[in-house]
């Protein structure tokens, strides 16, 4: 592979052999010398004028030193074994050499004057083929950078030997029913063909992040064992016109070579977004690409046998005439898990890894309400780490229920240094939302209690929580109530508010205003919607709201969104001033022990003695026990963190 590294390299050593080369041919220059003759020689020698004779390492030259002369002579000849043979041709004889004068000295042969003298013959040649070939590789390697430029940058998996297949995908039964009928055309086509029917040309992944989308399509790939084609909507457009097009017909043709296939373009509203939605009306290059594919999907045969699959968790913002029919003629919806997907995912992901027998998936599927595959994923992750942090065999219950914590709100700030009185307002604040949420039937059940600081909370009640996707009104009215409890706790209690409610009362007044402008419930404005939600849809975010109200019922608006607050918050410090005696219970014992679980608090609640306290948790050899209440977990702080969880979904329709 011909990388600019080895290249620069290359250079640079040639660089160095024309330096090494100069120098040698500087300090081995000849110091100014006469020319003589071997005939000259002969007559000096006879006349006993030469005191010493050297002959170089190549038998060509003669270095002659004379007595009353400090410049040497020089005389070229040619390669002998021995100058003796040569003189003796001018009549030199033994007798000529008197007492051993001149001396004869031979020099060695230098092998790397040799190579020095053939880098000096042949350097020039090397030096005008090396330039040569630089250049042709340049313009070779730029011709090559355009023509791939338009290329596709997909990446093709053969099939051959799956690494995913519907085995390891879980919580999302329905999606792989859908799925599994693209899986049967690509495995029989001819099934399908001889009733005439036409398989869907492109199938659109709908669903919130980390839900699986990118899992489910290799997971088609494995069990079809066909080509695989994955590319990223974001990979087709660059800042040249014109390349998003011509990448997509690339993909397409080669995606045709290999039929049957899949291609599966990820993130697809990064390049087919509505067109005439961008800030100045329109982007010209990604449109170009989008058009390009609109052209290419309609485009295909119905014997192509390659199935287009898309993922999005925007589908409000794609071009229309990508959606219809012909194009992506399905949408298949990988909606969040319910209680026994989570179990199912859970099963998953601890393939493999050293869980103790006693640990109950069921108990932990229950108790991460609103979690995903990817939350799923992390939190065994996190248990896993835990459980080596800790020094165990295998990852116990204590290290998944510290690690589903962790995941909702981050790692315990022990370290964190806190005062007495502000931490005796965090143990009345948390024991509020509790003693309300336990008091009011249509609330939330209480699951943990503690004052120890997690992430950006300085102390969190966790409440039990199914998955319902309908509330009733007077569910809302609970679950306000219940966020009310750590304000109202603080003023029964100090007589002072803090501002470690300033969440909770984001939260009821999202609440309330939902309840009276969306849901319908107020008596007052009857069942209507009031505010029609506006988004820019380049920029994928909320705007504005319509006001399609008068300011009349604007005002009758904030006036019943006030009265529910203020009912709320009437109830609630009626109903703790009434269990004052449990409030000072729950807090005291919050300052003693720090958490609180759900046995815990319903037997203080009771007016019972806190049970008897576990094993530590730092010591291996005497591990956690497990817990016994299964629950969904649902944080609610102290300071400046949600009291009641996020606003619920709008009920579905019936």
């Amino acid at each position: 592979m011909n990388s600019p590294r080895t290249t620069r390299w290359f250079v640079y050593l040639l660089i160095g052999i024309v330096i090494i080369t100069m120098v040698w041919s500087y300090n081995a220059a000849p110091q100014p010398t006469q020319d003589i003759s071997i005939s000259q020689l002969a007559q000096d020698i006879q006349e006993n004028a030469v005191s010493e004779i050297q002959v170089d390492g190549d038998g060509r030259q003669l270095t002659i030193t004379y007595n009353d002369s400090d410049e040497p002579a020089v005389s070229q000849i040619s390669g002998v074994s021995s100058i003796e043979e040569v003189l003796s041709n001018y009549g030199i004889t033994s007798e000529d050499y008197q007492d051993g004068r001149p001396t004869i000295i031979y020099e060695k042969p230098s092998e790397v004057g040799n190579w020095l003298s053939a880098i000096g013959i042949f350097l020039p040649a090397i030096l005008i083929i090396a330039f040569i070939y630089f250049i042709f590789r340049q313009a070779q390697g730029t011709n090559n950078q355009a023509a791939a430029f338009g290329k596709s940058r997909a990446r093709m998996f053969t099939g051959d030997h799956p690494s995913v297949t519907f085995d390891d995908v879980a919580g999302a039964d329905e999606a792989k029913a859908e799925l599994a009928e693209i899986v049967e055309f690509l495995k029989e086509p001819e099934k399908f063909v001889s009733f005439g029917a036409r398989i869907p040309k492109g199938v659109l992944l709908v669903g919130s992040p980390g839900t699986g989308k990118t899992l489910l399509a290799k997971a088609i790939s494995g069990e079809a064992g066909v080509p695989f084609f994955s590319i990223a909507g974001s990979e087709f457009v660059e800042m040249f016109v014109g390349v998003g097009a011509s990448r997509v017909r690339d993909l397409f043709e080669q995606a045709k070579r290999n039929s049957p296939c899949i291609v599966f373009v990820d993130e697809i509203d990064a390049v087919g977004r509505q067109r005439g939605a961008g800030l100045g009306g329109s982007h010209d290059e990604r449109e170009q690409t989008l058009n390009q594919i609109l052209v290419e999907m309609d485009g295909f045969d119905t014997d192509t046998h390659v199935i287009i699959l898309a993922a999005t968790n925007r589908p409000d913002i794609l071009d229309p005439a990508l959606m219809r029919p012909g194009r992506f003629d399905r949408r298949v919806v990988i909606d969040r898990p319910d209680v026994r997907g989570r179990e199912e995912i859970f099963k998953v992901h601890v393939r493999g890894k050293p869980v103790n027998p006693k640990v109950k998936l069921g108990i932990l599927a229950k108790a991460t309400p609103g979690f995903v595959g990817a939350d799923i994923e992390n939190t065994v992750n996190e248990a896993a780490l835990l459980a080596a942090r800790r020094n165990r065999k295998t990852i116990g219950m204590p290290e998944f229920q510290e690690a589903i914590e962790r995941v909702q709100l981050g790692p315990e700030r022990k370290s964190r240094v806190i005062s007495p009185e502000e931490r005796e307002i965090t143990a009345y604040h948390e024991a509020g939302h509790a003693v309300i949420s336990h008091l009011l039937p249509h609330a939330q059940t209480v699951r943990k209690i503690t004052i120890i600081p997690r992430g950006m909370a300085g102390g969190v009640t966790w409440y039990l929580e199914d998955d319902a996707s309908m509330y009733s009104r007077s569910k809302f009215m609970a679950l306000i109530a219940s966020a009310l409890g750590g304000r109202v706790a603080e003023e029964v209690v100090f007589g002072e508010i803090t501002t470690g409610a300033s969440n909770d009362l984001q939260q009821v007044t999202r609440m309330a205003r939902s309840m009276v402008t969306q849901y319908g419930m107020s008596d007052e404005l009857g069942p209507r919607v009031y505010g029609e939600k506006q988004e820019l849809v380049f920029l994928g975010r909320e705007i504005s709201e319509q006001r399609d109200y008068s300011d009349a019922i604007a005002q009758k608006i904030d006036e019943e969104v006030r009265r529910i607050i203020d009912t709320e918050y009437e109830r609630t410090k009626k109903l703790l001033q009434e269990n004052r005696d449990k409030l000072d219970r729950i807090a005291k014992a919050l300052l003693e022990v720090e958490t609180l679980d759900a046995d815990e608090f319903v037997a203080l609640m009771r007016g019972d003695d806190l049970p008897p306290a576990p094993p530590s948790a730092g010591n291996p050899s005497n591990p956690q026990p497990e817990p016994t209440n299964p629950a969904a977990e649902r944080k609610s702080s102290a300071l400046n963190l949600p009291a009641a969880g996020d606003l619920p979904p709008a009920p579905s329709p019936a």
